[in-house]
């Protein structure tokens, strides 16, 4: 078995994982990138053609980390000559009296160039689409579409372009600790003096030989498409944006959606939950009580959309208590670096995550405030083995 030696090593070639080992060899760093499953794949979190970018949210720590990640955003696509967002405007839609109105505060305190629709005008602006009764609606014009496939193969791709090393099919069996981090797969040894772990659902698995265990829960999402019964209601090219509806009469959850454009003719629109799973038997997860909501949802609010799904593919969320990242050095061993529990709602934050996950295990100040991302805030639920 060989061994190899390292500045840095990641494991997990997700969004997160990805976009930390091109900061790190962007950094001069020496780092190797290693992927359980052979790449591209579809088994974890960050697969799939699209996601949503927003400024939209309901805290400000949020909403001021996107501002830069914007601008890390379009700097990727100068630098490898790829489109990879779309701007499209996001209609976010809730209950006047609920987190609409946290959403609305937090993109007003940050100035966020948004529209306020009345309820007069609203299907003016948004054919197709009925507004929940007591329900206020707003749109934030800096959203879009990610290009997700298209993100990873990029970011890989310039990571390799720096000189960085990705091993793919390439289980971890064993991470042993110390000065120097020896990482153990089926098939190679490797050391370094830095570890990484953005392991999405896997992450406990990983942490759980360096004595750690986070509450990290591990959910199935299925990912939903909806035929248009007229072709182009919903249409990118039509200017259709992307959507959350915040509470719904059918659900507690969050439901959001993205305009037709991935399949011709058919809306991607999803339950921004689900049932718990198991990450490697993620397909025998057979609940669809998600997909019963959002026919009811569509039902009544979309009126254009044929109300059986025409496509499910499968997605998972590894999400922590209050629905905020991890990312922090590893409570014992310092040069042990964690990125997890990103709630499904992390791929957009991608440039940002992996810039604060290389500044962390470079031992440098991170760039933003981390403290609503550190471990010790589940001293309550950490279950140590240390």
């Amino acid at each position: 078995m060989s061994s190899q030696d390292y500045d840095c090593i990641v494991i997990g070639a997700g969004v997160q994982g990805s976009f930390t080992a091109y900061n790190l060899a962007k950094n001069n760093k020496n780092t190797l990138l290693l992927e359980q499953f052979v790449l591209p794949h579809s088994r974890g979190s960050s697969h799939g053609q699209t996601r949503i970018i927003r400024k939209a949210y309901d805290e400000d720590y949020y909403t001021h980390m996107m501002e830069e990640c914007y601008q890390l955003w379009t700097q990727l696509e100068k630098e490898a000559n790829v489109k990879l967002y779309r701007r499209t405007g996001l209609l976010v839609m809730g209950p006047e009296k609920g987190d609409y109105q946290v959403f609305k505060s937090t993109l007003e305190r940050n100035k966020v160039p948004i529209v306020i629709l009345p309820r007069e005008e609203f299907s003016q602006h948004i054919p197709h689409v009925n507004l929940s009764q007591g329900n206020a609606a707003l749109v934030d014009t800096t959203a879009g579409v990610l290009y997700a496939d298209r993100t990873l193969k990029t970011v890989q791709g310039q990571f390799q372009k720096l000189g960085g090393m990705i091993k793919d099919g390439q289980k971890v069996i064993d991470i042993t600790p110390g000065s120097v981090v020896t990482v153990t797969t089926v098939s190679g040894m490797y050391r370094a003096k830095h570890l990484v772990i953005t392991a999405g659902p896997w992450a406990n698995t990983l942490l759980s030989h360096t004595g750690l265990q986070l509450p990290l829960q591990v959910i199935k999402i299925n990912v939903c498409y909806w035929r248009e019964k007229v072709p182009g209601s919903y249409n990118i090219q039509h200017r259709f944006p992307c959507f959350i509806q915040l509470e719904s009469e059918e659900a507690k959850h969050h439901i959001y959606g993205l305009p037709s454009n991935e399949y011709p003719g058919l809306m991607k629109l999803c339950y921004h939950t689900g049932p718990e799973t198991d990450p490697d038997e993620r397909d025998r997860q057979t609940d669809r009580g998600d997909i019963d909501i959002l026919q009811r949802y569509i039902t009544r609010c979309f009126p254009g959309l044929v109300p059986i799904p025409a496509v499910v593919e499968s997605c998972m969320y590894t999400v922590t208590p209050d629905n905020h990242f991890v990312l922090d050095h590893h409570p014992t061993h310092s040069n042990i670096v964690i990125g997890a529990g990103f709630s499904g709602h992390g791929f957009k934050f991608g440039p940002i995550i992996g810039k604060l996950l290389c500044e962390l295990s470079q031992g440098e100040v991170p760039s933003y405030d981390l403290s609503p991302f550190r471990i010790r805030r589940f001293q309550a639920h950490s279950k140590s083995a240390l």
